[in-house]
């Protein structure tokens, strides 16, 4: 019998931390604490961690426990990045919840949510071996010249090992380093925000009392012989009684003053020139102004909206175009305010947010901030911590701005909620940020959504009549001004010869030239940019396509060139068809370019501006071009749908929809929906503020239900004829729709990829499948498409079962060697 009792070893309690690291990893991978960094890992910091054997990542904790993993050892965090939170765990539940719907990861949600800066970038260091020693001989002159270096400062970065050999070919020179052990390599995480520096001017601390400095100024020889910097020191210190800190570029400026001559005061010890970080983003004076009084109907829907949100998170406002709905909005930010929240304000379009920042900054001064993709990246990281620590009280921004640090929400305002820009596209998350924000107002006591539109969502409005939303009507105009009226130019009388070029027929140019000749101003609205969609050959019909995409490429007359819509691909103006040999060339169609050639052709002397994603690239460009119609400076201004969108123009007498054929034509289920919108949108530019406006709508089609809707503005007509077509098709609002993308370069794989997915989901949502079919364009960037359909009932249960079968499909997918390639994107939503 053996009496020796079982050795059991004692198990030594371990933190660890589960980390997202911004990569499309299915799972959250588990590090270890290190005794040393327990206090510092806190939930929301960065860390440095190793994934595999030596790619550095800077991820973000999630969760701190003292569950080891069950199938690998886990590594120990390198470092703690942060002393405080760069995220709260409301972010990180927002991540979480949006990769479980979107089905996505929460490492591309996080990609997406964190700035660039925040990310960090992967940094190769030499660091020198010391055993080496200091006899170099044996090596080669490029070598020689690097080891030498690190002798001396024992480290270097890989740029710095390239200036010293003042050449690229680093890595060859490294690699004998390394074997000859003169050095080893280092991966390391390096900060990337560089906050902005000023050179501040300051007076030397001897001269900062009277006394002295009335003997500087009075008896220094030093200054006596100087006449230049004695001005300039009088020109400062007047400045510093009068505004306080000045900087060297500032103070430059104003005296006219040289470099040099400031150079000498501050060589002689009088002045002091200190480089200070300073924000890039000036705020306002903080201050809350509210000089401007509700009409009846406005103070009403105020108090409906208050009542509503007692009983329910969401309300939706539906006012009509002009009704007063951003002066309701401006009325609950304030509320938010004064009881010390915050508030996010999202709209649709960055060319909205410029026009709408300088309308709140008048109420809410510094307050207030902006957030959107056309910042730098250094922008945002100052931003970022701004609304982070509470500093900043109310956000503006588009759909990225729901990603910020806010510590404790109280509202959120949805403006335009029927826009389909709310919905990312590309890359995943492909989440729509209306529906994310009421998810993220869950996630905070008492913070409640507003929803606002002329032109309801379909599926908005339905959850409005449901109950599920408090539902506020705005049915007049502020001011009592009137909707315009809409009237319709039938451009099948002018089918002859005589008006086979013509882009604006004879009732819609009169009246432009009407409109400018009263002084007042016009909006052209046209759903495609560049000049000409397409070109063909008037001989044999071919029609110049991408080599990439299954698209027929569009002319933009400004650049000269033939250009891809899909991939951005960009190709020479091509003058003889490779087909037939002829030169005879036809443009069908017409874009915005062609709308403002028109437009120079017949009214020479007014002064047009575009506003498109072509005409609008800078940072700045939007807002300029806003102000400049603001202004006045601009009698014209076409556009695509950023002219659409909730723009507020004070002398807009007449809107022209240019080709209504064109938004009626597109082959979706939501067709007449957004036709509707776009229309309704656009035609509530006119007539805000002085007198009635007119609209003029240019179509084939004058007795289209659509058409005929939109001259009456018979919002809930529409909806009550679409809605038994969706429930009888199984659309939304009474479906779920997700859409799975299937992509390879090879057409025949992606097809059977398509069909043997379609197969395996079969038994279970046989009857919800739609497709597998190719889509109207089957080919983007020298991928082949497939789409596959499924048309859901909104039972929650059977929803998420679905998106569980479709994952595991995918990983099946994955296991067939002739389908490895094939890429799988689903799109819940999808619009």
């Amino acid at each position: 019998m053996n009496n020796e009792i079982p050795y059991h070893p004692v198990a030594v309690a371990t933190d660890f931390a589960e980390v997202v690291i911004p990569l499309a990893l299915p799972l959250n991978y588990t590090w270890a604490i290190p005794e040393q960094l327990k206090a510092a890992a806190i939930v929301g910091c960065r860390v440095e961690v190793n994934l595999g054997k030596s790619k550095k990542y800077a991820g973000v904790i999630k969760r701190v426990h003292r569950t080891p993993p069950e199938f690998f050892e886990a590594k120990e965090i390198v470092n703690v990045l942060d002393a405080v939170p760069v995220v709260f765990e409301s972010q990180l539940k927002l991540w979480e919840w949006m990769a479980r719907y979107y089905m996505c990861t929460e490492g591309e949600v996080m990609a997406a949510a964190l700035p660039a800066h925040f990310k960090l970038s992967s940094e190769t260091i030499l660091v020198f071996n010391e055993e080496a020693g200091d006899d170099f001989t044996e090596l080669d002159t490029d070598a020689f010249l690097v080891a030498e270096a690190l002798l001396l400062r024992k480290e270097l970065k890989l740029a710095e090992v390239q200036q010293i050999l003042e050449s690229n070919h680093v890595y060859p020179v490294v690699n004998r380093l390394i074997q000859g052990k003169i050095c080893y390599v280092w991966e390391s995480l390096k900060e990337s925000y560089n906050p902005k520096k000023e050179t501040f001017v300051l007076l030397h601390p001897d001269y900062d009392h009277e006394q002295a400095l009335e003997q500087l100024l009075n008896n220094d020889p030093r200054l006596q012989r100087a006449e230049k910097q004695m001005e300039l020191l009088l020109g400062y210190l007047h400045f510093k009684k009068t505004e306080g800190t000045i900087t060297k570029q500032a103070l430059l400026k104003k005296t006219g003053a040289s470099e040099a001559q400031l150079k000498g005061l501050a060589d002689k010890g009088v002045l002091i020139l200190e480089k200070r970080a300073v924000d890039r983003i000036r705020l306002l004076p903080k201050d809350i102004r509210i000089n401007f009084e509700l009409s009846a109907a406005q103070a009403t829907a105020l108090e409906r909206i208050r009542s509503a949100l007692k009983e329910k998170d969401v309300c939706l406002l539906h006012g009509v175009t002009s009704s007063g709905k951003t002066e309701i909005y401006i009325h609950l930010i304030e509320e938010q305010i004064r009881k010390g929240k915050q508030v996010l304000y999202m709209l649709p379009e960055i060319a909205l947010t410029a026009q709408t920042i300088r309308r709140l900054q008048q109420h809410f001064g510094g307050h207030i901030g902006v957030y959107h993709s056309r910042f730098s990246q250094n922008e945002r990281v100052e931003i970022w911590n701004k609304v982070r620590d509470g500093s900043l009280k109310v956000v503006l921004g588009a759909r990225s701005s729901l990603f910020l640090p806010f510590h404790d929400l109280g509202m959120i305002v949805c403006d335009e909620e029927h826009d389909t820009s709310y919905k990312q596209m590309e890359p995943a998350p492909r989440y729509h940020a209306r529906d994310a924000a009421i998810y993220f107002a869950s996630l905070f006591s008492q913070c409640k959504v507003v929803l606002g539109s002329a032109t309801p969502s379909f599926e908005s409005y339905n959850n409005a009549l449901n109950g599920k939303y408090g539902l506020v009507t705005l049915t007049e105009r502020f001011g009592n001004m009137e909707l315009p009226q809409i009237g319709v130019v039938d451009t099948r009388k002018f089918r002859t010869k005589e008006f086979a070029d013509t882009i604006l027929f004879p009732l819609l140019a009169d009246s432009i030239r009407g409109s400018l000749g009263r002084e007042k101003q016009v909006i052209l609205f046209q759903n495609r940019r560049g000049y000409t969609p397409y070109q063909r050959c008037n001989s044999c019909g071919w029609v110049p396509q991408c080599k990439y995409c299954d698209v027929s490429l569009n002319y933009h007359k400004v650049y000269n060139k033939l250009v891809c819509h899909y991939c951005g691909t960009s190709y020479p103006l091509v003058v003889t068809c490779p087909a037939c040999g002829s030169h005879d060339f036809i443009r069908k169609q017409f874009g915005t370019e062609r709308v403002e050639e028109a437009l120079q052709e017949l009214f020479p002397g007014a002064r047009v501006g575009r506003m498109d994603i072509d005409a609008v690239r800078g940072k700045h460009a939007h807002d300029q071009l806003i102000q400049n119609f603001e202004q006045r400076k601009l009698d014209i201004l076409v556009g695509t749908q950023m002219v659409v969108k909730g723009l507020d123009f004070e002398h807009v007498e007449l809107v022209g929809i240019v080709d209504a054929d064109g938004i009626l034509a597109f082959a979706d289920f939501r067709v007449n929906e957004r036709a509707f919108q776009l229309m309704e949108q656009v035609s509530g530019r006119a007539g805000r503020k002085h007198g009635a406006g007119k609209v003029l709508i240019q179509t084939a089609q004058p007795e289209h239900p659509v058409l005929l809707r939109v001259q009456r503005h018979e919002y809930r007509a529409l909806f009550d004829d679409e809605l038994p077509k969706r429930e009888q098709f199984g659309y939304p609002p009474y479906t779920r729709l997700i859409r799975l993308i299937f992509k390879n370069k090879i057409r025949d794989v992606v097809r059977d990829a398509a069909a043997w997915f379609a197969t395996g989901l079969q038994d279970r949502y046989g009857n919800y499948i739609t497709g597998p079919s190719e889509p109207l364009i089957n080919k983007v960037r020298n991928q082949y498409l497939m789409e596959l359909l499924l048309k859901l009932p909104r039972s929650t249960r059977l929803i998420e079962q679905c998106k569980k079968d479709v994952l595991h499909h995918v990983a099946l997918l994955h296991q067939e060697p002739r389908y490895k390639s094939v890429v799988v994107i689903p799109d819940v939503d999808t619009i």
